[in-house]
């Protein structure tokens, strides 16, 4: 298997998208860093990959990658010594127009979404320089389109879309890959919306309708994504925006 022995650090890893690659990973017998900032979360994702007869317990580093990148990068080499994979997972949205956006919550947007990347990311090329290793950035169709009421999030995700491709170019003669997921609306508790529920089926059903395969993503659709660009079977591709959003960017406006 292509993770075998892979260090890989993939942050935002206690739900989600973050939570479900470092489940499939830990399968593969990747040596797994995984941040979050949730301890009672994290708990359920190791439970699901004890329950896998999987061997190698993950590095669980509870932290807040806007004001720890430092110390995540310093515990990852300090356990593994070295680094193949970074995955920039975290980040979350805070509703808004233009009109109702609080400058508070716009700067804990780009403190995570955006500077969180690329502190961690810089501290992480001296390492991924060593091992020609790769980088997968999770953003968003919103960075590619308009979302209403997604003012400052989508400003995020564009700025990281274009982070992607800057980081793409700058380290493609040096042997290290860039590239980036960009998810439409997919089933996890990052919405707000409490699942199992008569509103969840709303926004589900209204959601799949937007999107033109007619269906909401799941995790799995991401993390495969995730894992087709991580693997060595991607090694000229570098710089790209893999869209998994049921085709929904096409459209141009949510």
């Amino acid at each position: 298997m292509p993770f075998i022995g892979k260090v890989i650090l993939i942050t935002g890893a206690s739900s989600g998208i973050g939570a479900a690659a470092a489940e499939y990973f830990a399968k593969k017998g990747a040596l797994l860093a995984l941040v979050g900032r949730n301890a009672e979360k994290f708990e359920k994702v190791l439970d699901k990959i004890k329950a896998s007869e999987i061997d190698l317990e993950p590095l669980v580093i509870l932290a807040d990658v806007s004001i720890d990148a430092e110390r995540i990068m310093s515990e990852t080499i300090e356990k593994y010594g070295h680094l193949d994979i970074l995955i920039n997972n975290a980040g979350f949205s805070i509703q808004g127009t233009i009109e109702t956006l609080q400058m508070d919550d716009y700067d804990s947007m780009m403190a995570t979404n955006v500077r969180g990347v690329v502190e961690l990311t810089k501290l992480a090329i001296p390492y991924l320089l060593e091992t020609k290793g790769n980088i997968v950035n999770i953003s968003s169709a919103a960075g590619i389109m308009p979302v209403p009421s997604n003012c400052a999030y989508s400003m995020s995700k564009a700025a990281l879309d274009q982070f992607t491709k800057c980081v793409a170019m700058d380290l493609a003669a040096k042997g290290v890959r860039c590239n980036s997921v960009n998810p439409g609306f997919i089933e996890t508790d990052f919405h707000g919306v409490e699942r199992d529920t008569d509103e969840w089926a709303a926004v589900e059903e209204l959601c799949a309708q937007k999107h033109p395969l007619q269906r909401i993503g799941y995790c799995d659709d991401c993390v495969n994504a995730i894992a087709f660009l991580a693997d060595e079977s991607a090694n000229f591709i570098t710089g790209i925006l893999l869209r998994v959003d049921g085709g929904i960017s096409t459209k141009g406006a949510f």
